[in-house]
């Protein structure tokens, strides 16, 4: 069976057979049997095509791991695991985003914490002048997800105003180039913070308010799949959201 998968991503990323071939170290037609015959790669050659590829090796090849092993990767992607969003040092947050390369990524109803805080825009602005992307995703307070958390947190029409007043601290970054400003409607199951391959993850938990609840510290592996199931969250309801009026 063809893996399709890998033809469509070399096709995506301008990759030829023979170009892939000569990075691996292998003869071509080994690559077309891996394309047509949908043959999986040694391991180390198909991390070595993955990072080509800028995709996950458990998307090019499903199968390509035993779950022992997929478990033992998904453990290795766990830095830390703070009980409060609380605990989580506060220089870390903007430590993470600093490293940033390529993509930072924020999904919350308003994240007020970080809104309020100069260093933050100040940061988003370094980086998109770097050319690192920058989306960030905030509740629709007018939607009935929001009415609802606020609702669950018992504060009303507190988590609307948040949201709103957040919106109005990011207003002098509306029309900065590759800082992308999106409203969701989506039930928020975890704010999603992200710095390329590297994850804070604020859980939500029903009637408690998210400096309270639990965060993960996450960081890529290549074969796991703890952070691509994160990944795969925030960019459906990126896909799914709205562009922030202005």
């Amino acid at each position: 069976m063809a893996n399709e998968r890998l033809r469509s991503a070399m096709l995506t990323q301008g990759i030829t057979v023979e170009a892939l071939a000569e990075q691996v170290g292998v003869d071509p037609k080994t690559v077309e049997r891996w394309i047509t015959k949908g043959r999986a790669p040694y391991r180390r050659h198909r991390l070595t095509i993955a990072a080509m590829l800028h995709e996950d090796e458990s998307y090019l090849w499903p199968d390509g791991l035993p779950d022992g092993q997929r478990k033992d990767a998904a453990d290795a992607e766990v830095l830390k695991v703070y009980p409060h969003r609380s605990y989580v040092p506060a220089e870390l947050w903007l430590q993470m985003f600093g490293r940033a390369d390529r993509e930072i990524g924020v999904l919350v109803h308003a994240g007020v914490f970080l809104a309020e805080n100069p260093r933050w825009t100040q940061l988003l602005k370094l980086k998109a002048a770097q050319g690192v992307r920058a989306r960030i995703l905030l509740g629709d307070p007018e939607s009935p997800e929001i009415q609802r958390r606020g609702m669950e947190e018992e504060i009303g029409e507190g988590v609307a105003y948040k949201v709103r007043e957040v919106m109005k601290l990011y207003r002098p970054l509306y029309s900065v180039p590759g800082i992308e400003f999106r409203q969701h409607r989506s039930t928020l199951h975890n704010s999603l913070y992200r710095s390329d391959d590297e994850w804070l993850v604020n859980t939500q938990v029903y009637g408690v308010s998210a400096p309270l609840t639990p965060v993960l510290h996450l960081r890529r592996v290549a074969g796991a799949e703890l952070v691509s199931t994160y990944q795969q969250s925030f960019e459906k309801v990126w896909t799914e959201a709205v562009p922030l009026e202005r």
